[in-house]
C-alpha cells in the first residue's frame, strides 16, 4: 500500500505537462502581434509625415544705412535693444544740410520774384504792342493822306508852271512886236515921216513889252521853283510812307511779342518749380541727417559709433522683425511627390524643445545647389549622382508666440502630406 501511495498514477503525471508549453506558445504569439500592431502603428504614424532637420528659421534682416554723407553726433540705440518704426536710431551732422536748405530757399525766392515781373510783363507788352501797332497804322494813314496832298499840290504847281510860261511867251511875242515897231519909228523919226510923240510912245511900249518877259520870266522861275518844292513834298511825304509802313511792320509784331513775354514768365515759372525742387531735395537731405527705424524690430549687427563719417548706402546696423519668422526646410527631392501648399506642418525648435504649428507656404523654383555661387557643372568631368534638396517655405500660423524665434536657429520640420488647410503661397 505504501507503494502505491509513493507512486501516483501514471496518466495523471503526463496530462500536466503541456500546460507550460501551451503558455509560452501564446505569449509568444502575443509578443507578435504586439510587434506586428506597433510596427503597423508606426507605419501608419509616419506614412503621411516627412521630416528633415534640414531646416532652420528664416526672417527680415532689414539694413539701416544712411542716404547722405555725415559724420555721427548721436547714437540712441544699444545692441539688441527693441525699437519700433520711426524710431530715431542715431543722428549726422545737419549744419552742411542746413545751409544748403538755406540757399535753395533764397534761389526760391529769388526765382519767385522773377516769375512775378515776368507775369507783370505779359499784359504790358500786350497794351503797349497794341497801341504802338494803332500808333504806326495811324502814320501810314496820314503819310498816305500827306503823299496825295502833296501830289495835288504838285498838279497846282504844273498847272501855274504851264500858265506863267504861256503869258512869258506871250509877253515876248509883243515884246519883240513893240521892238520891231520902235525900231521901225525910228527910222520914219530920221526921215521925219513920224512924229518924235509916237516914236517916244513907242519906244515907252518897247521898254514895257521888254519889263513884262522879265515879269513873265520870274513868274515862270518861280513856278518852275514851285513845281519843284511840290515834287520834293510828295518825296518827303513817300520817304513817311515808307517810314510809317516799317513802323506798322515792326508794330505788326505784337502777337510774336506777347508770346515771347509769355514764353518768358513760364520760363521764370519752370525756374520757380526747379527751384522749388531744390528746397524739397535740400529737405530730403537735411531729414536724411535723422536716421529712424524703417520697421518695428530688434537691434542687431551695430557698428555705428559717435564721430564716425558714413557715406550713403554704407550699412550702420540691421532691424530684425519680430513675429515676422518663417522655415525654409530643405526636403530631398524624393520626398516632393505628395507636398504642395497650403498642407499642415510642425516646427519643432531645438533651442527651446518646443513645437509650433506651421503650413506649407510655397516650393522653390529650383534646388539649392542651382541658386550657388558656384552651380554644379554635371556636363564637364566625371558625373556622380547626389539626391538633391529643394527649399521649401513653411509659414507659421497665427496666435502663436514666436517672439524668441531669431533667424538662424535649427529646427525639425515635419509636413503631413495627408492633410491641407486650403491656404496658398503668400508673399509674408
Amino acid at each position: 500500500m505504501s507503494t502505491q501511495a509513493s507512486n501516483p498514477p501514471q496518466p495523471e503525471t503526463e496530462g500536466a505537462a503541456p500546460a507550460p508549453r501551451s503558455r509560452r506558445r501564446l505569449m509568444l504569439l502575443i509578443v507578435v502581434l504586439a510587434l506586428i500592431a506597433a510596427g503597423l502603428f508606426v507605419w501608419l504614424h509616419y506614412r503621411y509625415r516627412l521630416s528633415t532637420d534640414d531646416a532652420q528659421i528664416q526672417g527680415h534682416i532689414e539694413p539701416v544705412a544712411p542716404r547722405v554723407t555725415g559724420t555721427v553726433i548721436d547714437v540712441e540705440v544699444n545692441d539688441n535693444q527693441v525699437v519700433h518704426a520711426g524710431q530715431v536710431l542715431f543722428r549726422l551732422d545737419p549744419h552742411d544740410y542746413q545751409a544748403a536748405l538755406r540757399q535753395a530757399e533764397a534761389n526760391l525766392a529769388a526765382a519767385q520774384a522773377e516769375a512775378r515781373g515776368a507775369r507783370s510783363g505779359v499784359p504790358i507788352t500786350r497794351i503797349s504792342t497794341h497801341g504802338t501797332l494803332s500808333e504806326a497804322q495811324a502814320g501810314l494813314r496820314q503819310a498816305q493822306s500827306s503823299e496825295a496832298l502833296a501830289q495835288r499840290q504838285v498838279a497846282v504847281a504844273q498847272a501855274d508852271q504851264r500858265a506863267a510860261q504861256a503869258q512869258l511867251r506871250q509877253q515876248q511875242a509883243t515884246a519883240q512886236n513893240a521892238a520891231t515897231t520902235a525900231r521901225r519909228y525910228a527910222q520914219l523919226v530920221a526921215k521925219q515921216e513920224v512924229s518924235r510923240l509916237e516914236y517916244d510912245q513907242m519906244e515907252t511900249t518897247a521898254r514895257e513889252s521888254a519889263a513884262a518877259v522879265a515879269a513873265a520870266q520870274a513868274r515862270a522861275a518861280a513856278a518852275d521853283q514851285e513845281v519843284a518844292s511840290a515834287e520834293a513834298g510828295v518825296q518827303v511825304a513817300r520817304d513817311r510812307i515808307a517810314q510809317a509802313a516799317a513802323t506798322e511792320r515792326k508794330a505788326a509784331t505784337a502777337p510774336q511779342q506777347v508770346a515771347v513775354s509769355r514764353s518768358q514768365a513760364q520760363l521764370a515759372q519752370a525756374r520757380v518749380a526747379q527751384a522749388e525742387a531744390a528746397v524739397a531735395l535740400a529737405q530730403l537731405n537735411l531729414d536724411y541727417t535723422t536716421v529712424v527705424a524703417p520697421t518695428s524690430g530688434q537691434v542687431g549687427n551695430k557698428s555705428v559709433e559717435l564721430g564716425q563719417t558714413f557715406a550713403p548706402g554704407q550699412t550702420a546696423l540691421v532691424v530684425v522683425p519680430i513675429n515676422q519668422m518663417w522655415v525654409i526646410a530643405n526636403y530631398k527631392e524624393t520626398e516632393l511627390a505628395d507636398m504642395h501648399p497650403g498642407q499642415k506642418a510642425t516646427v519643432s525648435v531645438d533651442a527651446f524643445g518646443t513645437t509650433l504649428q506651421a503650413v506649407v507656404n510655397s516650393i522653390g523654383p529650383g534646388t539649392g545647389s542651382i541658386f550657388s555661387l558656384l552651380p554644379p557643372e554635371n556636363a564637364t568631368g566625371n558625373y556622380v549622382k547626389v539626391v538633391q534638396r529643394v527649399p521649401v517655405k513653411l509659414t507659421f500660423t497665427p496666435g502663436q508666440d514666436l517672439s524668441r524665434l531669431r533667424p538662424g536657429l535649427s529646427v525639425e520640420a515635419t509636413v503631413f502630406i495627408n492633410t491641407s488647410t486650403g491656404a496658398g503661397p503668400s508673399d509674408k
